[in-house]
């Protein structure tokens, strides 16, 4: 006849375990807050010669007025958005240089606005109907208030004359320019000043 036999609980194994697991909870090394390292593109300064210039609706016989200025190191788009003439859009965009975002995985932009939807745009040589494809991605702004918005590039989405496209993709490699655009249907005006557009 099998008999089992009660073994007596010792409480001092699971003591160890947790005397064990509190110790090294206290001398493991705190977590410390990595900031993402980004390449500065843009920091409006002197040195900084990217050309911007401006693009408006009145291309489409639209009514509104926005102008890149550059001033105090910073680049301040601003202008006066107008439905007329089923307008309602202003941008701005760069000229004269190329850039390579091979491995880019977001775009940083430190930027002061007023409480108004902007869009990060760019393009490449990708062509739609003979014209340029745009990749762009809206972000929200504070009024009068430094934020720094992180757009994924994974994020844009190509478009033409504002009609969204299913492709091509976006050739990281091949950015010919990089611009902002208001868009959002609300006439009046408008500011946003940019202190430094970065990748990551």
């Amino acid at each position: 006849m099998n008999r089992s036999i009660a073994t007596p609980f010792n409480p001092f194994p699971a003591l160890l375990l947790t005397l064990s697991m509190l110790s090294g909870a206290v001398a493991s090394e705190p977590e410390v807050a990595m900031t993402t390292p980004t390449r500065t593109l843009m920091d409006f300064s002197e040195s900084d010669e990217i050309r911007w210039y401006a693009v408006n609706d009145g291309v489409m016989g639209g009514l509104s007025q926005g102008a890149p200025v550059r001033q105090d190191g910073q680049l301040r788009f601003s202008g006066v958005l107008s439905l007329a003439n089923n307008g309602g859009f202003s941008s701005v965009r760069t000229s004269g240089r190329s850039f390579d975002l091979s491995g880019v995985e977001a775009m940083h932009l430190r930027v002061k606005g007023d409480g108004r939807s902007y869009q990060l745009r760019l393009a490449t040589d990708a062509r739609f109907r003979g014209s340029p494809v745009s990749y762009g991605a809206s972000f929200a702004t504070e009024a009068d208030r430094w934020i720094e918005v992180r757009i994924a590039l994974d994020d844009l989405k190509p478009s033409y004359r504002g009609y969204q496209l299913d492709g091509p993709p976006l050739n990281r490699s091949r950015v010919r320019e990089i611009g902002l655009l208001i868009g959002d249907k609300r006439e009046g005006a408008f500011s946003l000043l940019v202190d430094s557009i970065a990748a990551e």
